[in-house]
């Protein structure tokens, strides 16, 4: 099982705008089908070295994060995220 987190500061970091761009995450949800877990959570700490939100998703293999992350429907979200986002980390592991 491979495990893909991302963390996200966003440009607009109101409880509207964080909710919005958890939307957008969310809706992938059931669309991409080598995607088997998908969690979105919101910080709720807000110190100075916190992200806004986490991305957690779960795939079987390397090749089916490489499909996901070619899916149309992740490109749709990874354009939203890069207007959207100041910033972004990842760390993708093998469990």
């Amino acid at each position: 099982m491979i495990t893909h987190i991302v963390f996200f500061k966003l440009k607009d970091r109101t409880p509207a705008g964080t909710e919005e761009a958890r939307s957008v995450l969310l809706a992938m949800d059931g669309r991409i089908p080598e995607l088997r877990h998908l969690e979105v959570g919101i910080d709720v700490v807000r110190s100075p070295r916190s992200h806004d939100i986490a991305l957690v998703t779960k795939f079987d293999s390397l090749e089916d994060l490489a499909a996901y992350q070619a899916h149309p429907v992740h490109q749709e979200v990874v354009r939203y995220i890069q207007s959207a986002a100041e910033s972004s980390v990842a760390v993708d592991y093998e469990t």
